[in-house]
């Protein structure tokens, strides 16, 4: 799952100055106090005419072409609408989204490939990992929320559309209560968060009620190509199981998230180390990486922890167990099935 982002070719550098000279020479200047406000067409706020609709269509349209000052956090303050209506999201998170019922303009179609949210992505154009200058520029966004890290790609998609750049690695009340404020949905987004809450509330009772023990462990792992182990920490499914009134992190674990580690790479000698009364392995994508989990799994280390002799040993499909907020709704559904809880 390399997430390593390559170089914007020249080509595309290019191809998007030559479109942006050409729109600035031939679109008048806004006027002053409303530049940057800009509507799901394209044109300026100061730039339109009164509308003669009726004042309900002229209050509707104001609302929609009104801007904001936000600022992302890498520091860039940006105009944004205030109620976006084109969003192009390339991010970890689509699945935020989703459950606040946004659909995008365009996103990365790879990233959602065996995703929770697979479904909700029919009609999203594709932006393409890394993500397409010129695809972008033709879904013409009047918002760009991104989630790499790299002042180029920020200066090359700034000159498309506003863009701020989001952290889609935050706790999900922390990435909820932003994506909400940003996408104008704080109110679905606090109401989203209290249900989870209390759904979340319930499934931890449920368990109990099955059996689960006060002050258990939990341990995650999974392996990527050439055979390299992981244990899971700040992220995915690890983000539910050590959540308020949940599993205990074994004390590595614990170490990994005190320091906000996402994952470790950690040896199969070091395995029981890491292990919890209960072991939830990933199932990966990679053939490779599915020879491996294999191998652990007949490996006389495997087969001496106690959760393996206890029969305490359950499998997820690792795309099933992202971090985003629609994959963490299904899991609350999922785990007691997957524990044998229901």
């Amino acid at each position: 799952m390399n997430k390593a982002r390559q170089a914007f070719s020249m080509l595309g550098i290019l191809f998007l100055m030559s479109v942006l000279l050409l729109a600035c020479g031939n679109t008048e200047e806004p006027a002053a106090g409303n530049a940057g406000a800009v509507n799901a067409g394209g044109n300026t706020a100061a730039g339109a005419a009164p509308s003669t609709e009726g004042t309900d269509n002229g209050a509707e349209a104001e609302a929609e072409s009104a801007a904001r000052s936000y600022t992302d956090y890498k520091g860039h303050t940006v105009e944004i609408p205030v109620h976006p209506q084109r969003i192009v999201y390339s991010g970890e998170t689509y699945g935020d989204l989703v459950a606040l019922g946004v659909k995008a303009a365009g996103y990365p179609l790879s990233m959602g490939e065996g995703q929770v949210f697979e479904e909700q992505l029919q009609g999203v154009e594709d932006v393409g990992f890394p993500i397409n200058l010129e695809k972008t520029l033709e879904l013409q966004p009047d918002l760009i929320i991104y989630a790499g890290t790299e002042e180029s790609d920020f200066e090359a998609l700034s000159k498309i559309a506003p863009t701020v750049i989001f952290n889609t690695f935050a706790p999900l009340e922390e990435r909820m209560t932003e994506i909400g404020g940003i996408l104008g949905k704080t109110e679905e987004a606090a109401a989203w968060l209290a249900r989870y809450k209390a759904d979340e509330a319930a499934m931890w009772e449920q368990l109990k009620a099955a059996g689960m023990k006060p002050g258990e462990t939990a341990s995650v792992f999974t392996y990527y190509p050439g055979d390299r182990l992981f244990i899971m920490a700040a992220t995915g499914l690890s983000q539910v199981l050590y959540g308020e009134n949940g599993f205990k992190a074994t004390p590595p674990v614990q170490k990994l998230l005190d320091e906000g580690t996402g994952f470790e790479e950690i040896s199969l000698e070091v395995l029981e180390q890491y292990a919890g009364d209960r072991i939830f392995v990933l199932t990966p994508v990679a053939d490779e990486a599915k020879q491996s989990t294999e191998s652990m799994l007949q490996s006389e280390i495997w087969k001496s922890l106690p959760a393996v002799k206890n029969g305490y040993v359950y499998t997820q499909d690792i795309m099933k167990t992202s971090s985003d907020a629609t994959t963490r709704e299904w899991l609350l559904q999922e785990l007691p099935r997957l524990m044998n809880a229901q």
